[in-house]
């Protein structure tokens, strides 16, 4: 038997385990290969209802609404997924696949053999949002980095190299890495999705359960099983099933933060009674944070009202624990260049190229969210430094 096909035998049913290399074509032929074989009782994939519904009906993003996305807080996880799709998608072309293929082909086979299909993985917005609350700055700053090198990457995959990711050791050693540099997101990314993934083909109805997942996920998705099957696991999900609230640190960061901004900038008056330096120091914290998140903006290539919201609305988004000026920027950016159908219906070939996204007006607008909050970040960072100098001299 192939190392990508697990067989578990349980009391009451059997579950087939197949793994994939999600943009591999032999994947494409295997899943349904054996679903034909053994003909099961129902069907898992490692898909959630809105994934599903991204990669099989192409009015999703006809019907995107950017600005509603942005005043939801969305923005970053709608980057983040676009950046993770086009990588994906960047890495099937060479080969002649798309990512999510073999799930497609998984379902489109079902519904011929009238085999019930289940979504079994969780919604991507919470695997997301919760890789991205859990970790700090050091944390923060990996998930960026991993992003923005996916997304300006220009490597391509043969079709060979596609297949070794489907054998355990080549996929053990690439969780090992991930583990060892980032252990939160492998956490979140990862092990919880085993678990998820494990409890609902668990309980899926039927005598013989077929499940197709990623290569990645064979072992942990198969140890929860036998976990769940020996008593010694839990069904519930709901710890994992939505975002944790915010610590009491970081609630008390967002408040503390921006007193502290204003304690330092105000200081001199108290130390010695100097109005000038609190207009200096007002005007060296504006010029910092307002000026790098402008020339954020302006490296995202945004219209000229974007860039002056970016300079004249960041200090102030700076003071409030709730907004960013993210938020102002592309709005801005959405409201003047409003993306047109064409947009929307190109989004997903257009993020692949670094030049899509500059001429994509949706992908320009969360590049103008972006790189105007990493730029107002940035210009934080230098600037207190300078308010705290100031305060000796």
């Amino acid at each position: 038997m192939s190392d990508v096909i697990r067989k578990i035998n349980l009391n009451e049913k059997e579950i087939i385990l197949v793994g994939t290399a999600h943009i591999s074509p032999e994947s494409i032929a295997e899943v349904e290969h054996i679903i034909r074989t053994e003909m099961p009782d129902c069907i898992c994939v490692e898909l959630d209802e809105g994934r599903y519904k991204s990669i099989t009906e192409k009015s999703t993003w006809e019907s995107l609404d950017i600005i509603k996305v942005l005043k939801e807080k969305k923005g970053f996880l709608l980057l983040a997924n676009l950046v993770l799709s086009s990588f994906q998608k960047k890495m099937g072309t060479s080969v002649g696949v798309q990512p999510g293929d073999e799930m497609k082909q998984a379902i489109m086979v079902a519904k011929e053999l009238n085999i019930p299909t289940v979504m079994a993985d969780r919604p991507i917005q919470v695997t997301l949002r919760r890789a991205w609350s859990q970790n700090g700055i050091s944390g923060k700053s990996k998930i960026l980095s991993a992003l923005l090198g996916s997304a300006f990457s220009k490597e391509r995959i043969s079709a060979e190299e596609i297949e070794h990711l489907k054998e355990k050791s080549e996929m053990d050693a690439m969780l090992e890495e991930v583990a060892r540099e980032m252990p939160e997101v492998k956490e979140v990314l990862i092990d919880e999705r085993d678990r998820w993934l494990g409890t609902h083909i668990w309980q899926a109805q039927g005598k013989k359960i077929l499940a197709v997942l990623g290569a990645g996920h064979l072992n942990g998705a198969e140890k929860h099983i036998r976990a769940l099957e020996a008593g010694e696991a839990e069904t519930s999900l709901e710890a994992i099933s939505s975002v944790p609230e915010k610590k009491t640190s970081q609630k008390l960061a967002s408040i503390v933060f921006p007193l502290a901004l204003i304690a330092l900038i105000i200081a001199p008056l108290f130390l010695t009674g100097s109005k000038e330096k609190i207009i200096h120091n007002l005007v060296t914290w504006v010029i910092w944070n307002g000026g790098l998140a402008a020339l954020g903006t302006l490296l995202a290539w945004g219209n000229i009202l974007s860039i002056l919201t970016a300079f004249v609305c960041a200090p102030l988004a700076t003071l409030h624990p709730l907004i960013g000026i993210g938020l102002f920027t592309a709005i801005t950016q959405a409201t003047v260049r409003k993306p047109q159908v064409r947009d929307m219906m190109n989004i997903t070939d257009d993020v692949t190229t670094l030049k899509g996204w500059y001429t994509n007006r949706i992908a320009k607008v969360l590049l103008v969210f972006f790189l105007s909050s990493i730029g107002a970040v940035i210009g934080n960072l230098v600037a207190i430094p300078n308010l705290i100098a100031s305060l000796f001299k």
